[in-house]
């Protein structure tokens, strides 16, 4: 009688995104990329379970960039690793799902199986597509979710049997088992089916980012696993019981989706050393440009320029969040942190990490902290970032990793040949209308 292996927390770390691309950019010895496969290397030693890429859709005129284009950077990632899993976050309000069925599709096999997908809506950069305003997030939503309706019923397209082995070793294709999809929706009329070989996954991973209401109903229903900004124990217990209830509501099993957050970590070899370098951070705030980065989490169009550092933001002041076109979510957490009383200032050193759950402490300290909210059940996947950093690495992975695996929160080893193996994820059940099947076709695959 087999028997479920014990839940462990699943790990992630960024493979890119670092201003020192442009670095490497200047540098006619070097690829944009090397950052990104020392850090991968050093990610998959370390049995980290997956690399994770975010992106920008527009130029950031404070230097900030995504990580190039994570489809293209994780694909080259694929080739100097075995094990750990690739996450591209792509846009569904700016791609096309049969153009994404087919890149997913691709990276799943050159990966062997380790694809993962973080859907995102997109909250900026509408002036590079064509698409005049942002629609609103109900709107870029529906389209998502149509666009994982046709997605999945492309990769479901193959059904099992429709490739075999021949009796020379060479494939066979039996046509009748690669069915059209025959969608039309409100958004998209595709026949399929899709036009490459049934994936190693047979569906990559499906990530989504995004925690307003509307990305809530989302994730409920289709994600596997949901990235959120979730700076305290509080809002993941509140952001989990919410999505987790609704994602019965659709018949789905029970701990699903898995919640994703990530952890901004000041580490330290003590406690001491840990407060003075939040301290330091602290200082090196430039406050002026922090309002307008306050400004954006309260979803941009507000002017704080007026308002003394040490006073309250008037209530005049703060958005209705259903009226804000833009990370909800992220608008939804800082409103609240502004009604709690936090002065212009303390709101621009909480701004420093966007929403997101940030801690200070020795690695100890620090594992007490994920310890906490994995054993509460609102933390089933962590991002810890900076390994390309050789005294970050050694915190991460001989300090606070070593120290979950000692406590068996974290396990020691990949599981499985697959990114969906390995984060103990079960196939969802196949999609897609069922066609008449009357004859076969032979195909040789071309050598």
């Amino acid at each position: 009688m087999s028997t479920q292996p014990p839940r462990t927390l699943k790990t992630v770390t960024a493979a890119g995104g670092t201003s020192e691309t442009y670095d490497l950019a200047i540098d006619p010895t070097r690829s944009t990329l090397d950052t990104a496969v020392r850090v991968a290397r050093l990610a998959e030693a370390a049995r980290i379970d997956a690399l994770f890429t975010a992106d920008l859709l527009r130029f950031d005129a404070q230097g900030a960039i995504g990580s190039q284009e994570p489809l293209v950077f994780v694909s080259a990632l694929s080739q100097v690793t075995s094990r750990i899993g690739l996450i591209a976050t792509v846009s569904t309000t700016f791609h096309h799902p049969y153009n994404l069925a087919r890149l997913f599709g691709t990276l799943d096999h050159v990966s062997n199986g380790r694809a993962a997908w973080n859907l995102v809506t997109s909250s900026l950069g509408e002036e590079n597509y064509g698409a005049g305003e942002l629609p609103s997030p109900e709107e870029r939503y529906a389209r998502a979710a149509e666009t994982l309706e046709v997605v999945n019923a492309l990769w479901d397209s193959w059904e099992p049997g429709a490739l075999t082995a021949g009796a020379d070793g060479r494939a066979v294709l039996h046509r009748v088992r690669v069915r059209p999809i025959h969608h039309s929706g409100r958004f998209f009329d595709v026949t399929g089916p899709l036009n490459i070989p049934p994936l190693p996954q047979r569906r990559p991973v499906q990530m989504q980012a995004g925690q307003s209401e509307a990305g809530i109903a989302l994730g409920a229903r289709y994600a596997e696993i949901v990235f959120t900004s979730l700076p305290t124990l509080g809002h993941a217990a509140d952001f989990t019981r919410k999505i987790r209830s609704r994602a019965e509501q659709h018949g789905r099993a029970a701990g699903l989706p898995l919640i994703f957050s990530s952890l901004h970590a000041t580490f330290g070899a003590t406690e001491e050393e840990a407060r003075r370098l939040v301290r330091e951070k602290r200082e090196s705030i430039d406050f002026e440009r922090g309002r307008s980065q306050v400004a954006d989490m309260l979803g941009g169009g507000v002017d704080l320029s007026d308002v003394p550092l040490d006073a309250k933001l008037p209530e005049s002041l703060l958005p209705d969040v259903a009226s804000v076109n833009r990370r909800r979510g992220r608008v939804d957490i800082f409103t609240g942190y502004a009604r709690q009383g936090r002065t212009l200032r303390e709101l621009i050193i909480a701004a420093q990490d966007t929403g997101h759950w940030a801690a200070a402490g020795t690695p100890e300290q620090l594992a007490d902290a994920v310890e906490e909210r994995f054993r509460a059940g609102v933390l089933d996947v962590i991002s810890l970032s900076g390994l390309a950093d050789p005294r970050q690495h050694d915190f991460i992975v001989n300090g606070l990793l070593h120290e979950l695996r000692e406590r068996k929160v974290v396990g020691t080893d990949y599981t499985g040949a697959t990114l969906r193996e390995n984060l103990g994820l079960e196939l969802p059940p196949r999609e897609g209308p069922r066609v008449r099947r009357e004859g076969t076709a032979v195909a040789r695959r071309h050598r």
